[in-house]
């Protein structure tokens, strides 16, 4: 059994499962392995969280054997702790030896290698020195599906993240905008995450009126006044897995054409949710919401994709642009966020996480889209 305060928990079998399809994609993309360094894709495939630093840490995955995790000695008790770790086999190093000899023994001298976004150059640079005949590629590049499509036990945790967020939402709504500064709003709505069992706070976006047309403002030290269109855009992580919403709501009552933009937004956001399904590109949700907003004359006023993926991080692939060809899976999960922009004036802009099914899509986001009225 499990519930939002309890998610059923991943077993070494679940790690195991996730290493071994890694290993396997990435000889199907013609790789040699895929060497993976402390990050989002570490948590994914084995549950341990090191901090990142200049002592190499990396896992090591190749299609027909076992993974291997190369560890500082002095970080080897906490990697045994891991619970992915009965899955794989350690092999420490010690302050004073050289960790990419002993990596080294790993990899073929000439292979070509996925790799950790977030590698850092040093690692990397001492992989290729100590070994010149190989070469390496980018995860994002090479298996850009990695961490995109979830089994059953993620997605109850991005259930549990989005509802958690909707709450946020419910309760803000109930707060006083008018003659606060967007920074308090901002601080209300990450104590509200938090309160509803977030664990990490990655955003709180708070774009009063004409701060609201840039899509990613910081909430700033400009006080909110009556009149106001504020774009709210909150999320971060809740038992590891991500949140991610966007709402716009006014102060006071809007005028006909704050209205009208946010019909537009509200649309568009409603057409790309409903063109999710499997066996589409990621471009055509794209499409599908800037269809409309094109259609009603304010196409060069949505400047950015309609959306990105979300997991072990907030922003991941596949991402809702033009030119994505992935096609959607049942697992995937992602954002759908048009909006509109009229720089010096307002933005626009609602944003659900929605999961592909298998015959169409379902919202991880309930709350209501329409324009909220707030004092």
């Amino acid at each position: 059994m499990s519930s939002p305060n309890q998610p059923v928990p991943f077993t070494a079998d679940d790690y195991r499962a996730r290493m071994a399809r890694a290993a396997e994609s990435a000889a199907e993309a013609g790789l040699a392995g895929v060497l993976v360094a402390p990050g989002p894709d570490l948590v994914h495939l084995t549950g341990y969280r090191p901090v990142n630093t200049e002592r190499l840490t990396l896992l090591v995955l190749k299609a027909g054997e076992d993974p291997v995790l190369v560890v500082p000695t002095l970080e080897a008790p906490d990697a045994e702790q891991a619970v992915g770790s009965p899955a794989l086999t350690l092999r420490d190093w010690t302050d004073g030896k050289d960790p990419y000899a002993v990596a080294a023994q790993l990899l073929d001298a000439d292979g070509r290698f996925g790799i950790s976004d977030n590698a850092w150059a040093m690692h990397l640079l001492g992989l290729q020195q100590f070994l010149p005949g190989t070469s390496y590629v980018s995860l994002t590049e090479a298996l850009p599906m990695l961490r995109a499509v979830k089994d059953a036990a993620e997605l109850e945790r991005l259930a549990a993240a989005g509802a958690a967020a909707d709450a946020t939402y419910e309760e803000i709504l109930k707060v006083r905008f008018s003659g606060r500064k967007e920074t308090h709003v901002a601080a209300d709505l990450a104590a509200l995450l938090k309160q509803f069992g977030h664990s990490q706070v990655d955003f709180t976006v708070v774009g009063s009126g004409p701060n609201g047309a840039n899509p990613h403002h910081e909430a700033g030290d400009r006080t909110i006044e009556h009149g106001d269109m504020v774009v709210l855009d909150f999320g971060g992580l809740k038992h590891g897995y991500g949140s991610d919403t966007s709402r716009t709501v006014h102060v006071g009552e809007p005028t006909a054409e704050e209205q009208r933009v946010h019909d537009v937004v509200r649309e568009a956001q409603e057409a790309g949710c409903r063109a999710v399904r499997p066996g589409i590109a990621c471009q055509e949700i794209d499409r599908a919401a800037r269809a409309v907003i094109t259609e009603f004359g304010y196409g060069e006023r949505f400047i950015h994709r309609t959306g990105h993926g979300i997991g072990v991080t907030t922003h991941e692939p596949p991402y809702m642009i033009e030119g994505e060809e992935q096609l959607l899976v049942p697992g995937m999960c992602f954002s759908v966020e048009p909006g509109i922009y009229l720089p010096g004036r307002f933005g626009v802009r609602i944003e659900d996480i929605v999961t592909v099914t298998d015959d169409g899509g379902r919202r991880l986001n309930t709350t209501a889209r329409e324009l909220a009225v707030v004092e």
